[in-house]
């Protein structure tokens, strides 16, 4: 059987993902992001963009300095100035990567970059080996590989590997690619390129096409050692792939992946709520593994299924990521066995067969019009139309009993 492989988890949220439309994080809020990450256990939290402006060096420098475990990464264009800013702001890091870039397409070296192939080749072969200067850990994008040229490709990232990355990263930056195309891209290039040297392959997809998450997988199935992601997949345009779907599709599917993370996913939920809070980006309640929805049942077939046994209709237990178990939601699609069990949950046990009977139709006839019912409403509902109890004989209802002799006087 083949063994099981560690995958590295390369958190960009603080990076890619306040590249979202709209998202400026605080200092003290990439601090308190930077420190969540560092709890989640992921192995690299690419801290920022240091070339880009002062604040966003002293956050990668901040990062750098207090965040201990994962290692630090700081993104860099192949410049001197942006690699002697990146090792700048990385200098009080335990372990520092410099993450060096470029890009592989025509269109990319046509309209953006304004070089050659040729220019380009020898630029990456060269600022490769001017980070290795600064640290021995060296990562290599070529934005944009799904539309590019493979024999470019190829000879890039050959020359990267020959100049010192010890990773290299295959950016799908327009989410361009299908997991069956990705994923030979990769084994290709673990074929042709890594040809079994310490060199690690990474996986970084967006989600232009919802096929983020997908095409991560399938690298990771082809050979990658490690998965670019965010938290939540916010990113660039329609985002990147989300962590809490990687790294849950790992831990349930291991026996099809073969794979694992070191990733400790009873952070997962409380890192989620987090970004959302200071990002400002709600996570929408279908989304995957942390939207409110995940594990929520309102259709009667699938509550009574769950009350019976929750793998019925759950591949996951919701404590693995730090949430409460599952919700049965009381709406208009919700049987009878999940409206008694919301009963007996508030303290009405043992209730007559007629009695159910009558408040389920009532329930069902208010679900109808308003939608899904609180605990609270439904408490008021069963008061509502339960029977008064019957008015005690020893108790006085005339105005004009005497008060009890231990009542103090009135002030």
């Amino acid at each position: 059987m083949e063994k099981e492989r560690h995958i590295r988890i390369f958190d960009t949220t603080l990076r890619d993902g306040e590249q979202s439309p709209g998202v400026a994080l605080s200092l003290d809020q990439k601090l308190e992001i930077a420190q969540a990450l560092a709890r989640l256990n992921v192995d690299i939290i690419e801290a920022g963009f240091p070339v880009s402006g002062p604040l966003e060096f002293e956050a990668v420098r901040r990062i750098a300095t207090e965040v201990k475990g994962p290692i630090i990464a700081a993104l860099a264009r192949t410049h001197t100035l942006d690699i002697d800013q990146a090792a700048k702001a990385l200098e009080g890091a335990e372990k520092p990567r410099i993450h060096v870039f470029t890009s592989a397409s025509k269109v990319h070296l046509q309209y953006m970059l304004k070089r050659t192939e040729e220019e380009v080749l020898e630029m990456a072969d060269r600022m490769v080996r001017y980070a290795k200067r600064y640290v021995d850990d060296v990562e290599f994008s070529a934005q944009d590989v799904m539309r590019a040229d493979w024999d470019f490709v190829k000879r890039l990232y050959e020359v990267a590997v020959e100049a010192g990355a010890t990773t290299i990263n295959i950016p799908d930056t327009t989410g361009y690619g299908t997991p069956e195309e990705y994923g030979a891209l990769i084994r290709r290039i673990r074929d042709e390129v890594v040809r079994g040297r310490d060199v690690v392959i990474s996986t970084h997809t967006h989600d232009d096409l919802g096929l983020a998450t997908a095409n991560a997988l399938a690298g990771v199935l082809n050979g990658a050692g490690q998965v670019e992601c965010t938290i939540n997949g916010i990113g660039e345009r329609a985002g990147n792939t989300a962590l809490e779907e990687v790294v849950m599709a790992l831990y349930v599917r291991r026996d099809f992946y073969r794979a694992y993370t070191q990733v400790n996913t009873r952070e997962i939920y409380r890192v989620s709520r987090l970004v959302e809070r200071y990002t400002g980006m709600p996570v929408p309640p279908n989304k995957a593994i942390v939207g409110d929805n995940a594990f929520a049942h309102e259709s009667g077939i699938h509550q009574d299924g769950v009350l019976k046994h929750r793998s019925t209709y759950e591949i996951m237990d919701a404590e693995l990521i730090g949430r409460r178990p599952a919700v049965l939601v009381l709406g208009k699609h919700s049987g009878r066995a999940a409206f008694k069990k919301a009963l007996e949950d508030l303290g009405y046990r043992d209730l007559p067969e007629e009695e159910l009977k009558k408040l389920f139709a009532r329930f069902k006839e208010i679900a109808e019009k308003k939608g899904p019912l609180s605990a609270e409403e439904l408490q008021a509902l069963v008061e509502s139309e339960r029977e008064p109890p019957p008015i005690s004989s020893s108790w006085s209802t005339s105005s004009s009993s005497p008060a009890p002799a231990s009542c103090p006087p009135p002030r």
